[in-house]
């Protein structure tokens, strides 16, 4: 298991996440809504216990946005009410104690992660190549 620390663009959120060697990697998400957050083709994540995060500065600050996912549960995100970074999502279809951490975020994990999977392939963009195992929507459970 290995700390990895990140922060939000203006500083003001701060947290760090223990992640065991398989979750070391990157999923890329191509749903339509991480594009309308993001701004970009894709998000990088990896799915963790919620334990294994921990908030170390602006927690109580922290926004929250809720959208309903394609299951008709709620997905709320967790950002920096300042600069928006968006900190992890807690998807209500994955159980309370699940979380999506944002591993673009992580300070040494965006450049040392490689991708591990990719979801919601179908809404991929048809100039974008696959770069791991693609799933439809989510892999199987």
């Amino acid at each position: 298991m290995t700390d990895y620390s990140a922060h939000c663009h203006c500083g003001k959120t701060e947290w760090t996440a223990k992640l065991e060697t398989e979750q070391q990697g990157h999923i890329l998400c191509h749903c339509d809504t991480c594009k309308y957050l993001s701004g970009s083709t894709f998000t990088l994540n990896q799915i963790i216990p919620r334990s294994a995060l921990n908030i170390t500065k602006g927690e109580s600050s922290l926004g929250k946005y809720t959208y309903y996912g394609d299951s008709g549960k709620g997905v709320h995100c967790y950002f920096c009410p300042t600069c928006t970074s968006h900190v992890y999502h807690h998807q209500e279809v994955m159980g309370p104690d699940t979380i999506v951490l944002r591993t673009g975020l992580l300070t040494n994990g965006i450049k040392e992660f490689e991708p591990k999977a990719e979801i919601f392939g179908k809404a991929r963009l048809g100039w974008e190549k696959e770069v791991a195992q693609t799933f439809e929507t989510m892999p199987p459970a």
